[in-house]
């Protein structure tokens, strides 16, 4: 579906109003740094400590963290791995978005061209929502414009774009950019670096449990 410039803006106010609702847990715990995710989420792998970003292409909040948490991540120890959970809130906007990244993940252009989608949407105000516009936007960047469409399309990545909603709903996202660590610890409502700094120290706790020092 196409969108005008005056709808397109709209959906930019819409969702950025919707990311200044704190989750009720937060609310309830003010001055803590985490919170206790209950129950406790499973991980993928029982080897590593995992750490997941919940968040939106959508979202200028999550653009201006991206590059930290880039960073970060890089200096991460063997034993932590860093993934990335897009998730849409329902909003069929986001939805397209979730399907980028997870399209580009598949095509391996998304580590190429990942600060190119927070500059498209949030600098330059290219209608990514768009899928029309969004294809157009990828085979710009070089992408197989076949491979594209049909893994865009796929069983695979709608799939994967409903497990992600699956896994905010159990983690009770409301609202991003939001790390939670081993699935069971949410990091609060707090500044970015600050965000790392408490990551940091849960990760240290989770390695502790696992070495079954407390």
């Amino acid at each position: 579906m196409k969108h005008s410039r005056r709808s397109f803006v709209g959906i930019v106010f819409a969702l950025v109003a919707a990311l200044t609702v704190a989750t009720p847990s937060m609310a309830q715990n003010a001055g803590k740094d985490f919170t206790p995710i209950t129950p406790a989420q499973p991980t993928e792998n029982a080897a590593k400590i995992e750490v997941l970003e919940f968040f939106s292409y959508g979202c200028p909040h999550c653009a201006d963290f991206n590059p930290l948490l880039i960073a970060w991540a890089a200096k991460q120890p063997a034993d932590v791995v860093v993934k990335k959970v897009p998730i849409t809130f329902g909003r069929a906007a986001w939805a397209n978005i979730a399907k980028l990244y997870y399209t580009l993940e598949i095509t391996g252009d998304l580590a190429r061209l990942e600060a190119s989608v927070f500059q498209a949407i949030h600098g330059e105000r290219v209608n990514l929502f768009d899928e029309k516009t969004l294809n157009e936007w990828v085979v710009k960047k070089g992408v197989d414009a076949k491979k594209f469409a049909e893994t865009f399309n796929s069983f695979g990545v709608m799939s994967k774009v409903s497990r992600a909603d699956q896994m905010a709903m159990a983690y009770k996202i409301t609202g991003v950019p939001a790390l939670a660590v081993e699935g069971k610890f949410l990091i609060g409502d707090i500044g970015f670096n600050e965000k790392l700094v408490v990551a940091d120290k849960l990760i240290a706790k989770a390695r502790a449990e696992k070495s079954g020092k407390k």
